[in-house]
């Protein structure tokens, strides 16, 4: 499908798919299967010397996840995308897929805690270093570089910071020294494409808004096709030189030989990646994931929406301190939600509510029709204190680079009614600003 059709169109009928080819059904199969039958004995040795691409086994590939793989990268501008079974496999095979023992790359510090600990203790261990860099300042990533970096990695629109990250010109930096950018759009699908702006690879927890319903786990990586692997042998040897596991396949020359088209990233991902590791997205959560993608243009006009009325009623509010959203930013940080945002600001909020730890926790225990749970991107209202969940494992110093203080409350804004979101954390914060009995006692 061109490029040029709007999201809304791409997400029911991006990847080229209009009916299933074996049943002419519409609506996208799930196919429940394990294994895929050969013609013969040369067309198996083609599949799996990839002289020619098909189905083999599907924890490499199916035909359910390939629409999604196919809508997902047409949604993004890309070329390619491959599935896998989380957004934390997915984050974890973009760094490994340029990134072996005794490599390092460059890493924004504004993070989802979960990344922090994967990149800082996880990786370490496994011989590949992170080294963090402000984004404030751009030039902060090429200081940290050396002959060893493969890549910068960071969050468009991380949670809890808020503060929209600079792409262009951290992707300029990189691509001076050959370094691609992956980011994670997984706050920010539809309304920001990082690859319009030099990001190389997209990363998405296919779990938050692209499912959007809390239903199923998923991951994708999204190839941008507008990366040059070979152009510096030295700094991308996993692309460059032979791969013993592969023949020797040498898989940023090989791939554009045999597709015609520049996706090295994403087959290498697939085919030594899922092959040897084995984290698979299964069919069924495919299938699952389809259906939210195919109203994600829809649904993310009316978080943006809501989210901004709620932004709008916190700062009124006399038991709310600070009101963290992109807009609220100062500066040249500020600026950088009107470069990248299109059509909205995202449904993530940060909140400190006055009081400090304990006003916070009453807050969250008094709402009624926000859920209390550790996700985002629902088409639910969610609410968490991020210094005792989700970035619990984290030091203390850890948790201010991240934006994470202790009274600090994230919202993810629904798709409800606004009048309805507003009214609930009214009387929420209401409840939080009374006195407890304990305390009057």
């Amino acid at each position: 499908m061109s490029k040029n059709k709007h999201p809304e169109t791409i997400a029911l009928h991006g990847g080229d798919y209009r009916s299933d080819p074996a049943t002419t059904a519409v609506a996208v199969p799930l196919y429940r299967t394990t294994s895929y039958q050969f013609n013969d004995t040369d067309h198996a040795a083609n599949l799996f010397a990839l002289k020619e691409f098909g189905n083999i086994y599907t924890r490499i590939m199916n035909p359910t996840n390939d629409v999604l793989e196919k809508r997902v990268a047409a949604l993004e501008g890309g070329l390619a995308a491959v599935t896998v079974g989380s957004g934390q496999a997915a984050s974890t095979f973009a760094i490994m897929n340029v990134c072996q023992s005794g490599d390092n790359f460059v890493s924004s510090t504004d993070l989802y805690g979960g990344t922090v600990n994967l990149f800082t203790h996880t990786l370490k261990k496994l011989g590949i270093e992170c080294r963090y860099a402000d984004p404030s300042d751009p030039s902060n990533f090429e200081k940290l570089i050396d002959e060893k970096t493969r890549c910068f990695y960071a969050e468009t629109l991380p949670n809890p910071y808020l503060r929209v990250f600079p792409i262009k010109e951290v992707s300029d930096i990189g691509r001076k020294h050959n370094i691609p950018l992956i980011m994670d759009n997984t706050a920010a699908p539809v309304i920001c494409k990082p690859l319009e702006h030099g990001a190389a690879v997209v990363v998405h927890s296919l779990t938050k808004f692209i499912g959007g319903h809390g239903t199923v786990i998923g991951g994708c990586l999204v190839d941008g096709g507008n990366f040059d692997w070979t152009k510096d042998p030295k700094r991308q040897p996993l692309f460059n030189e032979p791969d013993a596991s592969y023949g020797g396949a040498q898989w940023g020359v090989v791939v554009p030989q045999l597709t015609g088209a520049n996706v090295s990233y994403a087959v290498r991902a697939r085919v030594v990646l899922l092959r040897d590791l084995g984290a698979p997205l299964a069919p069924d959560n495919a299938w699952g994931i389809i259906q939210g993608l195919e109203t994600v243009p829809l649904r993310m006009k009316q978080h943006c929406s809501n989210a901004e009325k709620a932004v709008a009623f916190l700062q009124k509010h006399k038991n709310v301190d600070r009101v963290i959203y992109p807009t609220l930013h100062k500066g040249e940080i500020g600026e950088r939600s009107k470069k990248y945002m299109k059509g909205g600001n995202g449904a993530l909020i940060g909140i400190e509510v006055k009081g400090g730890v304990e006003a916070g926790k009453k807050f969250i225990e008094s709402l009624k029709m926000f859920y209390h749970v550790a996700n985002i991107g629902d088409a639910r209202s969610l609410a968490i204190h991020p210094a005792t969940t989700t970035h619990s494992q984290l030091t203390e110093e850890e948790l201010l680079a991240a934006g994470v203080t202790p009274g600090y409350v994230r919202l993810s804004i629904g798709i409800e009614h606004s009048d309805d979101i507003i009214a609930d954390l009214d009387q929420a914060l209401g409840a939080s600003g009374k006195p407890s009995l304990k305390a009057v006692s």
